[in-house]
This record gives structure tokens, C-alpha cells and sequence, in this order.
């Protein structure tokens, strides 16, 4: 970038180490979202009786099985959640948007209201979830779950919307297609390494898809490790208050995210 006359903008995080720059990064931030997204679908269908709020598919198959079972306010209470899911990545899309073009931090604003939706889905499940402890009440899951989806929704939106941030698209919500890919990603590795006789194709390949696999493993892994903190922590205290985790995690990326987006520019003759 150009700054006035015979003199060059060179930004910091190219020259020094930077805790900021290292946070929102794909292998950390990745990991973070997925342990986060782990946490909080696994914690949601412990507590809120099988109903999920990282993705929508596993919701409308329970809603299938319900409907089998004649519990219709089940299956209403599920079915909810995809309209309240697409309703929140609009809004996160219209959002990020708005934001981009006024040159703000796209990725550091969705992952504040993703933060704030997180604490939303705390502060009512540590008020409502007492009484779900004697009996199945769709009238104290719904608020909880509704809120759980739309912190899920943001941050599934803020994977696509966060253009630069990623060097590409990696959901960090649903693992199917990313097991799916990290798996197709091995064989080609290595198919590409046991090659009888190596061509000038063979090297790039392995190098490509060592790459993809070096970003693929964190978010799958994190998303395990989350699912199964989520099991030990609520299992061990019955109480929703484990869900301070995931909040203190985003806040804390939201705020590394604000601080590489306003890092100062070095400049140089």
C-alpha cells in the first residue's frame, strides 16, 4: 500500500510474532470454533434432551423419529430450530455485509455477537435448566435451545462470511464433511508418496494435500475435544454453568481478532 510519496506500509505481523495475529490464524481460530461448537451441541443435547444447536439435520431426523412417536410438541420444538437457524445466518450475512463495507472487522464483530448470544444461551439455561431436571418442559428448552442455535448459526455464517481471515471455506460446526475430506486428503497423500514411479504431478499433490490436512486435523480434533469436556463438565456438575467456557473462548478470539484488525502499520522509507 501506497502512503504518500516514496514511502511503503508493511504490516507488523509479517516481521514479528504477534499473539493476536497467531489466535485468529486457521489452525488455532479453527480449533477454538470447532471445541466451541463441540462443546455447546454436546452440553445442549445432554441438558435440553436430544435436541441439537450446532446443525439443523440431526434436529429434523429426531423430529422424524417423534412424529413416529406420536409426540408432537416434540417435533414442533425441533422443527423450530430450522427456521430460527436460517433466520440467524441472514441476519449474521446482512450484518457482515453492512460491516464490510464500511471496512470494519467483519470477523471480530460476528464473534462478539456470537459471544453475546453464548452468554444469552448461559444466563437462561442457569435460570430455566433447574426445572428441566423434574420434568421435560418444551416451554423452558425452547428459549434455551433458540438461543444456542443462533450463537451456532452466527459462527456457522462467520466461517463463510470472514472473507481473508481462512484460507478457505472449513465448517466448524459439522464434522461429516470434514472427516470426509481429511479422509480423501490421506489416500491422496498417500497415493502420491507409494507411487511406483514419481512424476512431476505426484510431489504437488502430497504437498496439497498435506496442506488441506494440516487444517482439517485441528477443527476435527478440537470439535471432539469439545464434545467430550462437554460430557465430563456437565456430567460431573449437573449445572449449565460449564457453558462459561465457550464464552470465555470466543470473547477471548473476538478480542485477538480486534486487536490484529487495528494493529498499527509499520512504516518504512
Amino acid at each position: 500500500m501506497q502512503v504518500g510519496s516514496g514511502m511503503t506500509v508493511f504490516p507488523d505481523r509479517n516481521k514479528t510474532f504477534s499473539l493476536s495475529g497467531f489466535l485468529v490464524s486457521d489452525g488455532p481460530a479453527g480449533f477454538v470454533l470447532s471445541w466451541v461448537a463441540g462443546f455447546v451441541d454436546t452440553s445442549a443435547f445432554i441438558i435440553l434432551f436430544g435436541i441439537f444447536t450446532a446443525h439443523v439435520t440431526g434436529n429434523i431426523a429426531l423430529a422424524g423419529a417423534a412424529f413416529v412417536d406420536e409426540d408432537f410438541r416434540s417435533v414442533a420444538a425441533r422443527l423450530l430450530m430450522l427456521p430460527t437457524f436460517v433466520l440467524a445466518v441472514g441476519l449474521t450475512s446482512v450484518l457482515a455485509r453492512y460491516v464490510r463495507q464500511r471496512q470494519g472487522p467483519v470477523f471480530a464483530i460476528l464473534l462478539t455477537v456470537e459471544a453475546i448470544a453464548l452468554l444469552v444461551f448461559l444466563v437462561l439455561g442457569v435460570i430455566l435448566s433447574p426445572s428441566l431436571l423434574l420434568d421435560v418442559q418444551d416451554e423452558y428448552i425452547l428459549p434455551i435451545a433458540i438461543a444456542g442455535v443462533i450463537a451456532m448459526a452466527v459462527q456457522n455464517a462467520l466461517m463463510k462470511e470472514a472473507h481473508g481471515t481462512f484460507k478457505s471455506y472449513i465448517p466448524t460446526t459439522v464434522m461429516t464433511g470434514n472427516t470426509t475430506q481429511l479422509t480423501i486428503d490421506v489416500v491422496q497423500f498417500l497415493s502420491a508418496k507409494l507411487a511406483p514411479a514419481a512424476t512431476q504431478v505426484t510431489p504437488a499433490e502430497a504437498a496439497q494435500a498435506l496442506e488441506r490436512m494440516s487444517r482439517f486435523i485441528p477443527v476435527i480434533l478440537g470439535f471432539a475435544l469439545g464434545g467430550g469436556a462437554a460430557a465430563y463438565f456437565i456430567l460431573l456438575s449437573e449445572s449449565w454453568w460449564a457453558l462459561a467456557f465457550p464464552v470465555v473462548l470466543i470473547s477471548v478470539l473476538a478480542i485477538a481478532a480486534y486487536v490484529q484488525h487495528y494493529r498499527p502499520t509499520s512504516v518504512m522509507e
